[in-house]
């Protein structure tokens, strides 16, 4: 198997603060751009770099994640590919995937995790550690429950968990200093916390993204994914909580 490269793509800079991810699989040259929210700076970036799209990849059919597809794919001609249970809301889907998808040699694993909306899926790389999670995991927080459940969420989180520590998330928005204020409100004299809080600040003031995180970060200073963790439920006065309940007390904080 192979690897992708990562070069991210601030989308709707100063609104949504979309990310866009540009993949290119280090043996074939095969690529493809994650939730184009916005054309213009994916164009950029493919003109400059020399590169001809082959795929367009969506987490979920959020406008702010689909937006581009169409007029992408009239301008490079690439294909997009989505959750075969959210196809009828995937615009311009040509590719429906179950259980992994082939970028050249590079093979991403397709992990359902619902709870921001219902078919919505990350694209894992296992070769490369790289997970793409949409609008499930961020960086110090989770998305809103639109169409899922919190019970759905919390399984979601549950399972981005038990990936190896080392692999890297690369989230819908860049929401890491947002995210933050409420992760230090619970959990402050969390030293971990407090340390990536400080990088976050150093790289956003550099104008620099505060992404990728990785799994063993947001294991050690997400709320949300520290629900897992006996300590940290005893930590935050519910100590005889199951995950889902210390995650639902979390969202009514």
């Amino acid at each position: 198997m192979s690897k992708v490269s990562v070069d991210i793509i601030l989308c709707r800079a100063g609104s949504m603060n979309n990310y866009a991810y540009l993949l290119v699989d280090e043996k074939t040259g095969k690529s493809a751009i994650v939730d184009p929210s916005e054309v213009t700076p994916i164009v950029k970036v493919l003109e400059a770099k020399g590169i001809e799209l082959d795929y367009i990849l969506n987490t979920h059919h959020h406008y702010d994640h689909t937006d581009g597809n169409i007029e992408l794919q009239k301008i490079t001609g690439a294909k997009i590919v989505g959750n075969k249970k959210d196809a009828a809301r995937i615009p311009g889907i040509n590719i429906e995937v179950e259980d992994e998808f082939l970028l050249g040699e590079s093979k991403a694993k397709i992990i359902e995790i619902e709870g921001h909306t219902k078919g919505h899926i990350a694209f894992y790389f296992e070769e490369s550690k790289d997970i793409f999670t949409g609008d499930v995991l961020f960086s110090l927080g989770c998305g809103g429950m639109f169409e899922g459940t919190p019970e759905e969420m919390c399984e979601s989180l549950e399972k981005l968990s038990q990936l190896p520590d080392s692999v890297r998330v690369y989230p819908g928005h860049e929401y890491t200093m947002h995210c933050a204020s409420f992760a230090l409100y619970v959990d402050r004299d969390n030293q971990n916390l407090v340390n990536y809080v400080m990088e976050a600040k150093e790289k956003q003031q550099k104008g620099l993204p505060t992404i990728p995180s990785t799994i063993g970060k947001e294991k050690k200073c997400n709320p949300y994914m520290r629900v897992f963790d006996k300590e940290f439920r005893n930590k935050i006065g519910v100590a005889n909580a199951t995950s889902v309940e210390a995650f639902i007390g979390l969202l009514n904080s």
